[in-house]
């Protein structure tokens, strides 16, 4: 097999920032096997796969461990690489994939990503863990954490996300008010269990995180920032059961792969 291959910096301004993604266009799907490998291979968060179907593109998305159902910057990635080839002509990607139809619309702030809100549910019992004050607990796709403020999220130890409350979770996800740096909110994202110790800039989790926060704020606009060593900025908006991301994304790879 030979198809080509690009690596994208997502929800990035910069390359070198962000959240990097591979991205694979294919002319049939192969066996699962070789997806995993290759995802393992590549050793990044996820590794966007597409197929073109008569509605757009057929996407899926491996992590280094397993297929995902929902990807957020791996689909940006995705939406920048198709625009790219089509030499800036392509501005609305539809991808159909586990979680359904999901529709990228360029516009000037970068591509607009129209995705499902993911429902959480609030613990009564707060897990106890060393050094930290969990305010409150929620369990959804992902275990939130809403931690007090920014600074208790950028101490947060990274190992937490291996104990035994999380383990039948994607991933574990800690999140604070961001007023104090100038932001709605703040979080950062730990899925081991994935194959990924931290995520630079996970989209999918503002799919749970911009309901959350915008109920509390009141209002359906939010700034997000995403407190990983790369950093990113998340633009969200809550309109009904969805959540539409905003940001950018560039190309920093592309190449071939030879099977």
């Amino acid at each position: 097999m030979r198809f080509p291959f690009y690596q994208v910096d997502a929800f990035a301004q910069r390359p070198l920032s962000g959240n990097p993604a591979a991205v694979c266009l294919l002319d049939a799907w192969p066996d699962d096997a070789l997806l995993l490998n290759l995802a393992a291979e590549n050793n990044l968060s996820e590794t966007a796969y597409l197929v073109p179907e008569a509605r757009g593109w057929r996407l899926r998305w491996f992590t280094p461990k397993a297929e995902v159902a929902l990807c957020g910057h791996a689909t940006l990635a995705a939406a920048q690489v198709l625009h790219e080839i089509a030499d800036g002509a392509l501005h609305t990607a539809c991808f159909v994939t586990l979680s359904g139809v999901l529709n990228c619309t360029r516009e000037d702030q970068g591509w607009r990503l129209d995705f499902p809100a993911l429902p959480l549910l609030r613990c009564v019992d707060l897990p106890a863990l060393p050094g930290v004050r969990v305010m409150e607990a929620w369990q959804g796709m992902d275990t939130v954490l809403v931690l007090q403020d920014a600074a208790a999220v950028r101490a947060f130890d990274p190992g937490h996300a291996l104990h035994a409350a999380f383990a039948t979770r994607r991933g574990l996800c800690v999140t604070a008010p961001g007023v104090a740096i100038g932001c709605d909110f703040v979080s950062r994202f730990f899925a081991p269990r994935l194959g990924i110790v931290e995520d630079p800039v996970t989209g999918s989790a503002h799919c749970a995180l911009a309901p959350l926060w915008a109920a509390r704020l009141g209002r359906a606009a939010l700034q997000a920032r995403q407190l990983s060593a790369r950093g990113g900025e998340v633009h969200c908006r809550v309109v009904g059961d969805r959540v539409h991301l905003v940001g950018q994304a560039v190309t920093v790879i592309r190449g071939e792969v030879f099977l």
